[in-house]
This record gives C-alpha cells, sequence and structure tokens, in this order.
C-alpha cells in the first residue's frame, strides 16, 4: 500500500476511489487493501447484517444499511494498522540505556479520529492483522507488541509486493507468537557466557592492553550462531564476514572456533612471521575454520583480514563470496549458485553511516557484474562513533537508513534482549535465502569502555557512562531476564552459571572439541600448491608464448559475428582489420594484442574477469570487446566463442565506482587463484579514489595478510595535453609502496609485451598483484604494434628492451626512459640519425631490472646515462630510479620542472614543454 500512505489520515472518499478500482480489477491495489475489502464484503453478506431469507431459501427481502460512521472507523482502524507498520519503529523500545529521543510516530487512537470507547467494537478491519475480524483493543494489543517493543521493523517502503508479505506476515504471525524453546534458551545463554567469560579473562590477564571488546554488544555471538545454525538448514555451506576491530577477538574465538591459546601467543607477541610478513596487530587478522551445528550440519567460515580503515574490507568480502560461488557451486543443477555462499559484513553505527564504501557496496549489491545473492549487514550499534555522539555523525535518524536505497528490509533491535536478537537474526537469514538480496540487522547496544579499553569515554559522554556502568553484561542479564519470568527457577539459573563460566582450561577444551579439523575447498587446496617468490624469480619472466593453433582459434572468434548480427560500420571496420592481423598480413595493434591474451587464457579453460568504466568498448574505443547490435542492442561478447570447455569471460561496465569496485576485484582475486582478474581506471589518476585499497591491501597483501594476490591493474597513463586529470596515474605512488618484491610496476611499449604481461600473471608459481601504467595515443600508435613471431611459442615478457639503431662504438649518451614516452624518442632519433644516442627502454619498473640494464649498458661504457621522464622531476620515477639504481648518478635527469601539479591544463603549454624535454634528451 506504499502508493496509498499520503491517505493516512484522510476521508473515506479516498478509500471509495480504491474501492471503486477494486471493484473493477482486484489486482489494481494492494494485497492487502484486497484482502480488506474481501472482508469488508464478507461481513456485509454473511455477517451481524447479513440478509433475512425467506422460508423457500429465496432471495433476501432487504439488507440492513451499514452506518456510515462504522464505515469511515473502519478505513481508519485500516489506516491505523498501516501507521504502525510504517511508524511503529519510531516508538519501538530499542535503546537498552532507556527512553528514545521522540520522534513523533502519531500512531495514537485520536490520530485516526478513534477514540477509547471503540476499543470494544469489533472491526473487520482485524483481517489485516489476524485473517479475522476483532475488537480494536485486540489489534491495537497485537500491533504494540510487535511494532513498538524490542523490535523496530522497517520495510513499508520496499515495492517487491512478495517480499513485503512475506515480511508481514513473518512479522505480525511468527514475532507475535514467538516463544523460543528452552533448549533455544539454553544455547543463547550459552553462547552468552562464552562472550562474556572470554572477554572478563582477557580484562583481567591483559589489564590495559587493546583489544575492543564486545562487552555491551555481546548479544552478537548468540545472534551470529543462530544465523550460522539456521543458514546450514537452508543450504549455506560458507560464511565469509567482514568486521572491524569492536567484537573481533569474540568472534574468532566463540563463532570461528579459534584457539584460545592462539590468541593469548598473539597478545604475548609469541608469534614466528616468515621472511615475507610483517604481519598485523591481533583484532586486524583474518582466520578460517570449519565448524559443526547443534543440528550436526558442517560449515566453513572465513573471517576476512582488515586493516583500520573501517568498512574497507566490505567490497573484498563480496568479491571473494562472487568467486567462490562462481567456481565451487555454478556447476550443481537446480541450485541457486549463491545460496551455499553467505556473506557477512558487521558495521559499526558510525561507520556504516559515514563511510562512503557502504553506500558504493550497498549499491553494486543487485548489478549483474557483483551480484552475490545478498548481503547480512549487522549493525553493533554502540550509539557512538569513538568520541562523536550519534547527533554529530549522521543526519538520518537511523545509521542504516542507507538500506532503503536497494529496498532492503531493517531490524532494529535492542541488544539487552537476547531472543528478540535471534529472532530478527533467524528472519534475517531466511529472508536472504528466499529472496537473494540484502538485508539489514542494526542492534542497538552500547561498549562498556572506551574507544580502547585504556581509553576514558567520560571525557565526552559523561551521563551515557553512568547509566552504562549500572548495566549488567550480557549473560547475567538474560539470566536475570529468565529467572524473573519464571522459565528457569533461580536454582537451575544458578546450575546453569557454574556449569558454564568454569575454568579457562575447561573452555579451551571445549572450543577444542567443536573444532572440526579444517578441509580445504578446492580453491583453497589450489593456493596451496602454489610458492612464494624468491628473488631468483624476477631475473627472467617464464616463457608465455602460445602456438599458432592457439592464435587461430582466439583469431576466428574475434572475426566472426553471429548469423545476421548487425553492426556499426566502424566495427565492419576493426573486424576487417582484424582478419587481416590474424591472416598475417598485418602486425597486431594494441588491441589485438591484449584480446589475444585473454582468449589464450580462456583456451586453457581459465576464467577472465575484468571490470571497470567503459571498459567493454574502451575508454579510448580501442578494445571493443562486447559489440552491440545496431537494430536490436543485442551484445556479443566474442571471447565467449572459442571453443567447447573453454573459460569463462565476464567483462562488465562497472558502476561509476573505484573504490567498491577495485576492492571486489581484489576480494575475487584472493579467492581465485585460476582466474585472471583485471581492474582498468576510465583514466589512471581515477585510481586516486581508491588509494585505500591499493595502500591497505594490494601494496600490503604478502606483508601484512601473508596472502597472495594476482589482481592487475590497468591505469591509462600518458602526457597528451589532457590536463592535470588526465595525465598521470601517479606511477610514483606505487613505486614508494614498491619493496620486497610485493608487486609488478610496469609501462610498456608494445603490444607482445602486453600480452605477456598478462599470461605471466597465471604462469609464475606464485601470485603478485600487477601495476600498469596502460597507453592511451599508443592504443593507434603506428610503431607500437608486433609481429606474430613475437606471440609464439618459446617467447616471453622483455623487462627491458635495448637499442638496435644506435651504434655501440659512436654512443656518448644513453637515455633510459619508460612507456609513450619512447615513441617520441625514437622519433627525434631516427629523424636526426643520432647514431650516437641509445634508448634504452625500461619496461618493468618493479621489481627493477638492474642486471638486464647493466648488460646493455656494458655496450656503452664511456657514454653519459641519463634518465628521461615526461612527468615533473618530482613525480614519475626519478626518486625511484635513485634509489634502486643510484649509479645512475645525482642529478642525470631530463624531466618537467618540480611542480604541484601533475601537468598544464593547457595543450600549447603542454606541447611546448614536450617538445623542450625531447631536444633537451638530445642536445
Amino acid at each position: 500500500m506504499e502508493k496509498y500512505s499520503y491517505i493516512a489520515n484522510s476521508e473515506a472518499a479516498y478509500i471509495e476511489d480504491l474501492y471503486q478500482k477494486y471493484l473493477q480489477q482486484p489486482d489494481s491495489v494492494d494485497l492487502s487493501w484486497q484482502r480488506f475489502f474481501e472482508g469488508f464484503e464478507f461481513s456485509a453478506k454473511y455477517g451481524e447484517n447479513k440478509p433475512k431469507l425467506n422460508g423457500n431459501g429465496a432471495a433476501p427481502v432487504a439488507e440492513a444499511p451499514i452506518s456510515a460512521s462504522h464505515t469511515r472507523k473502519e478505513m481508519e482502524v485500516v489506516h491505523l494498522i498501516r501507521g504502525y507498520r510504517q511508524r511503529g519503529h519510531l516508538m519501538s523500545q530499542t535503546n537498552p540505556l532507556g527512553p528514545r529521543k521522540n520522534r513523533y510516530p502519531e500512531l495514537d487512537l485520536k490520530d485516526f479520529n478513534l477514540a477509547e470507547s471503540d476499543l470494544e467494537t469489533v472491526f473487520e478491519a482485524g483481517i489485516e492483522v489476524f485473517g479475522r475480524a476483532a475488537k480494536l483493543r485486540e489489534i491495537v494489543d497485537a500491533l504494540r507488541k510487535v511494532y513498538t517493543e524490542k523490535v523496530g521493523f522497517e520495510y513499508q517502503y520496499i515495492r517487491d509486493r512478495r517480499a513485503k508479505s512475506w515480511l508481514r506476515k513473518k512479522i505480525e504471525q511468527e514475532y507475535l507468537n514467538f516463544t523460543p524453546t528452552i533448549e533455544q534458551k539454553k544455547r543463547i545463554l550459552e553462547k552468552l557466557n562464552d562472550a562474556v567469560t572470554f572477554e572478563n579473562f582477557l580484562h583481567t590477564k591483559f589489564l590495559g592492553k587493546k583489544r575492543f571488546s564486545l562487552e555491551g554488544g555481546e548479544a552478537t555471538i548468540p545472534a551470529l550462531d543462530v544465523v550460522i545454525s539456521r543458514g546450514a538448514e537452508l543450504g549455506v555451506e560458507e560464511v565469509v564476514i567482514g568486521m572491524a576491530h569492536r567484537g573481533r577477538l569474540n568472534v574468532l574465538t566463540n563463532i570461528l572456533q579459534k584457539p584460545y591459546e592462539q590468541v593469548f601467543n598473539e597478545f604475548e607477541e609469541n608469534v614466528e612471521l616468515d621472511e615475507f610478513s610483517d604481519g598485523d596487530v591481533k583484532y586486524h587478522m583474518g582466520y578460517e575454520s570449519q565448524v559443526e551445528t547443534p543440528a550436526g550440519k558442517a560449515v566453513s567460515l572465513k573471517l576476512m583480514p582488515n586493516p583500520s580503515h573501517l568498512e574497507a574490507v566490505n567490497p573484498a568480502v563480496v568479491g571473494y563470496v562472487r568467486a567462490r560461488a562462481d567456481e565451487h557451486y555454478s556447476h550443481i543443477e537446480g541450485q541457486d549458485k549463491y545460496d551455499p555462499v553467505l556473506p557477512i559484513l558487521i558495521h559499526g553505527d558510525a561507520a556504516v553511516a559515514g563511510q562512503g564504501i557502504v553506500y558504493e557496496v550497498t549499491q553494486m549489491s543487485n548489478l549483474p557484474a557483483y551480484y552475490t545473492g545478498g548481503t547480512l549487514h549487522f549493525v553493533i550499534n554502540n550509539q557512538v562513533g569513538f568520541t562523536t555522539d550519534h547527533e554529530d555523525d549522521r543526519s538520518s535518524i537511523y545509521c542504516s537508513d542507507i538500506a532503503k536505497i536497494v529496498d532492503a528490509p531493517i531490524f532494529h533491535v535492542n541488544g539487552n534482549d537476547p531472543e528478540a536478537v535471534a529472532f530478527v537474526m533467524k528472519m534475517a537469514i531466511e529472508f536472504r535465502q528466499e529472496f537473494n538480496r540484502d538485508v539489514f540487522v542494526d542492534m542497538v547496544c552500547y561498549r562498556k569502555y572506551g574507544h580502547n579499553e585504556s581509553d576514558e569515554p567520560r571525557f565526552t559522554q559523561p551521563t551515557m557512562y553512568s547509566k552504562i556502568s549500572q548495566q549488567l553484561n550480557g549473560r547475567d542479564l538474560y539470566l536475570k531476564m529468565l529467572t524473573e519470568r519464571g522459565e528457569l527457577d533461580a536454582q537451575i539459573a544458578d546450575q546453569m552459571k557454574a556449569e558454564l563460566e568454569g575454568e579457562l582450561q575447561d573452555l579451551l577444551q571445549k572450543v577444542k572439541q567443536k573444532q572440526l579439523p579444517y578441509k580445504r575447498p578446492k580453491l583453497e587446496r589450489d593456493w596451496a600448491e602454489l610458492r612464494r617468490s624468491v628473488p631468483e624469480d624476477f631475473e627472467k619472466s617464464p616463457v608465455t608464448g602460445i602456438s599458432k593453433e592457439v592464435i587461430d582459434k582466439v583469431g576466428k572468434a574475434l572475426t566472426n559475428l553471429p548469423e545476421g548480427f548487425k553492426a556499426l560500420k566502424q566495427i565492419e571496420k576493426v573486424i576487417e582489420e582484424r582478419k587481416q592481423i590474424f591472416a598475417g598480413e598485418k602486425p597486431l595493434n594494441w588491441s589485438a594484442g591484449e584480446l589475444l591474451s585473454y582468449g589464450s587464457i580462456l583456451a586453457e579453460g581459465k576464467t577472465v574477469r575484468m571490470t571497470g568504466q567503459d571498459i567493454q568498448r574502451g575508454t579510448f574505443s580501442h578494445r571493443h570487446a562486447v559489440l552491440h547490435d545496431t537494430e536490436t542492442n543485442a551484445n556479443h561478447n566474442s571471447l565467449a566463442f572459442i571453443e567447447e570447455g573453454q573459460g569463462k569471460f565476464e567483462i562488465y561496465n562497472s558502476l561509476l565506482s573505484e573504490y567498491g569496485v577495485m576492492g571486489f576485484e581484489y576480494g575475487y582475486a584472493m579467492a581465485n587463484p585460476h582466474a585472471l582478474v583485471i581492474w582498468e581506471a576510465q583514466f589512471g589518476d581515477f585510481v586516486n579514489g581508491a588509494q585505500i585499497m591499493i595502500d591497505q591491501f594490494i601494496a600490503a597483501t604478502e606483508s601484512k595478510w601473508n596472502a597472495m594476490n594476482g589482481l592487475v591493474l590497468l591505469l591509462p597513463h600518458g602526457y597528451e595535453g589532457q590536463g592535470p586529470e588526465h595525465s598521470s596515474a601517479r606511477p610514483e605512488r606505487f613505486l614508494i609502496l614498491s619493496a620486497e618484491y610485493n608487486m609488478y610496476v610496469c609501462n610498456i611499449t608494445t603490444p607482445a609485451n602486453y600480452f605477456h604481461m598478462i599470461r605471466r600473471q597465471l604462469a609464475l608459481p606464485f601470485r603478485k598483484p600487477a601495476i600498469l601504467m596502460s597507453p592511451k595515443s599508443m592504443l593507434r600508435h603506428p610503431m607500437a604494434v608486433s609481429p606474430l613471431s613475437d606471440f609464439a611459442e618459446g617467447t616471453s615478457f622483455q623487462e627491458t628492451i635495448g637499442d638496435s639503431f644506435a651504434e655501440p662504438k659512436k654512443v656518448k649518451k644513453v637515455l633510459l626512459c619508460t612507456g609513450k614516452l619512447y615513441w617520441e624518442l625514437l622519433d627525434k632519433q631516427q629523424k636526426d640519425n643520432r647514431k650516437d644516442v641509445a634508448i634504452i627502454r625500461v619496461e618493468q619498473l618493479y621489481p627493477f631490472p638492474k642486471k638486464q640494464i647493466d648488460a646493455y649498458l656494458a655496450q656503452y661504457k664511456k657514454a653519459e646515462v641519463l634518465w628521461v621522464q615526461e612527468e615533473p622531476e618530482n613525480m614519475g620515477y626519478w626518486s625511484f630510479i635513485l634509489r634502486e639504481f643510484p649509479e645512475i648518478g645525482l642529478g642525470k635527469v631530463i624531466a618537467r620542472k618540480a611542480s604541484a601539479s601533475p601537468a598544464t591544463g593547457y595543450m600549447k603549454i603542454h606541447a611546448k614543454e614536450q617538445a623542450e624535454l625531447i631536444e633537451q634528451a638530445f642536445s
């Protein structure tokens, strides 16, 4: 009925209009109105005012009229029911620390032209709640119990009628009559005890150490336990969790069953690090395990590692889940491949409201490129962000309001009522499995201490912490609740408490018994077969050339169109040129070399996944990987038609996001070692928007997270007069982050070298991220082409390329350069016939190919060596070259002057600077 919410307190004329629409076409009104009108008509015919029949059962003589006043009140009762469904959450008792701020829900009887005197009147509108007529008092009592007690339900904005009806039934029938069994209560109590005992022990044993405790939000543990147990019953086999610090150690031990002694060793820092790992603080690290639910179901759990950048882990989680679904469950007939893999994102209230990445990931959730079957979002709502009150950290009423952009339901629940928490979590996982879409649970609680255990929260929230100091812990509060309700007498409660508390050693033993031997899924077994790199691996790249047979297969796919496919004239020219290229009549241009690299990997049965803004066509209209019929707009993905049994080619134009999309692809590449995963920026500088992913995840994959990742970043780069925004992909930033062989940073000059760089990603016995300063103008440069022989068997990536034009004995000057600038220097060298100047291309900046450069320079022993770059002197590669190759000598650089901005915004100035730079290099 959301379409008609504006009539909530209106006159009956509006309802009459609805009724007339219903008479003409019942489906034209909301299902709840249909039911109401059905009940209304039933009452008119067969209720107290039913017509009197004669002795022969003939037609009625007359009908008693229905009072207009009662009719209006019937409508108002419908409005009242509707009002509770829409606004009941505004007066729900979800804050464990006291009454909520008055949000003026306007749900009094007088707001609907009803009075206390109407409470004993029977209204047909009761069919809306009970499926039958009911007294107004009964209706109001039920609505208050459902919508205004310890749970606030928000779902009326959802436009999917089936989903909304499903939710309404769950809320108004199941929750109205919800009573957990004794066994369920004991399970809740047990999980609360686990949470409380763990925190108490850490607090006494490691006094003053940061642990970001869960105290105040202990119901998180039974909440996750319910999701995992109920999810397993509904077919969930894997759960992937992303969360920040608070409660992380508790989740690790009491949900993932990480051994206590392992956590204690991390507190004592009794850990061994391998050669490539510096590690991270204990409340950042990930873990994986397999647990058994009370029903005997085995579930694999993974908690993703994450940095202090709150919510940054979110896209990595959903990307990881997508890869697992694609690889593990896409071939099971009759099963939605996303149902067995559940992503759970655990947020803080300030972060979910304040971090833009949450919006990006939420917006991505239903897009074909990023769909994962729905994420369960769980907010540990501490009602404060570090020291900032919620009045100062958001404009919205709720921190979870972002859910409404994708019609995800929101359940606000009082964290001091673990039974209510358990119910909404059960409902949340059932909703996700039924509708495969996002769902949000906002558990309103508090944190017992400050931002960390050594912080003093009373500096900024004295009154809040005065209330918090009077709160019982979650376990003792629940024991008190059970005892007061008479469901467990005091003696049984005390007995359970003693049994559950025990000694830490008993708990430790219990954890060991619960945890199953971890069975690696296929992808993890594949990761285990890889090894870590050693310095010798970077002296020469492996052979990555392919056979003529594979080249022909891929070439055929790239030049064939489906029968009847109507292509643009420009595309017809592209196809004709491809035919000439693969017939050996022309060398391969950038597009052909690039698509050949992807096609050759697909032909090996491996996955190629590529996303970014406008990548199907290519920002610079060079790629044309996906073609469009001019008449039907039907798509043709050329590389999906190489041969039977080939790998899957996923290439998607992304939403206008860098941070979220790059994070998703990082997560995908983290899951699947056999997938070539690429993210391309529309322009290289757009990568700035995802710098957190680069700093915290990509560059630090091995060092911080003790993991490998083969993600490729294509960052269009080159000074072509397009201004400061679209000239530089900021190579200096990546080079600053380069150390310990953590990633490849390249700026290459030929299609063949691109081909080999891409194939190298999966040919190595390890995985490394690869960053490419990708070309723009060079995509169509007549010299930036490669013969078919450069792709043939036995060929490989060239970290450096020497000079074949200069005469070594005459050479007085050697120019070291990288990328697009080489072709401009070559043009000058050729035109002026400068046999005395040699140009050496450094195609790979990191790991720096020092031995190869030394070998080239040995030919020119008396020559001056210069580094030439088009970037300003304080940017680009020069500082890095000095670090890696000090032999080149200080000051020997040709570059634009040091600048605060990457480039000028004026074409004339750019052209003048570029010409002077080239002239200076040869002067």
